[in-house]
């Protein structure tokens, strides 16, 4: 039986990572964890949040192909997602979720075209940059970097052709609820 591949997108702040998070959990999913190459935060945990490696090892990965996808990103930071946990998870059956960027999305999409593609939008820019602030995790410096490139962003997201679902993250619950029942629909055909 071939799984179902889930991918979620959108701006920093609009709360990808506690959705991924709550999805794993409500969907028994594997959640992927990332590649990159940017320095740990203090609160981050290796290979549970990321997978921290050096530029020099993200750049031997992608040369042998062992990436589904990736981007040079904020910084000039590499991101990207290892290839194989992901098959071996489909391969399984099992419902694979991708908390990746436009650009990653894109090249997914494009391997995997019945892919469930969803963009997290917050429901208003203030509280977008409410919820950086809150998770103190940037720097200011960061945070307006962040903001700045939010607009650009969600219009690319409109753009590109990547995304079957905008769905506005009001509360997590209600977001969770909308991903489920978007995946189970899915599953059922």
């Amino acid at each position: 039986m071939a799984g179902c591949l889930l991918i979620i997108s959108g701006p920093s702040g609009v709360g990808k990572t506690t959705i991924c998070k709550q999805l794993a959990q409500r969907l028994d999913a594997f959640l992927s964890v990332s590649l990159t190459t940017r320095p740990r935060r203090d609160n981050e945990v290796d290979g549970v949040d990321y997978k921290f490696i050096s530029v020099e090892e993200f750049e031997r990965r992608l040369a042998a192909g062992e990436l589904l996808e990736y981007a040079k990103v904020y910084g000039g930071q590499y991101y990207g997602t290892p290839a194989s946990p992901v098959h071996q998870a489909l391969e399984a059956g099992r419902v694979v979720i991708l908390e990746i960027d436009i650009e990653g999305a894109i090249q997914v999409m494009r391997r995997f075209p019945d892919a469930i593609s969803i963009f997290v939008l917050a429901p208003t820019p203030e509280e977008q940059q409410d919820r950086l602030i809150g998770r103190q995790k940037d720097s200011p410096e960061a945070i307006r970097e962040r903001l700045g490139k939010a607009d650009g962003e969600i219009r690319y997201a409109y753009e590109c052709g990547a995304y079957r679902h905008f769905l506005v993250n009001r509360t997590v619950e209600g977001t969770v609820d909308q991903i489920v029942q978007i995946v189970k629909e899915k599953m059922a055909r």
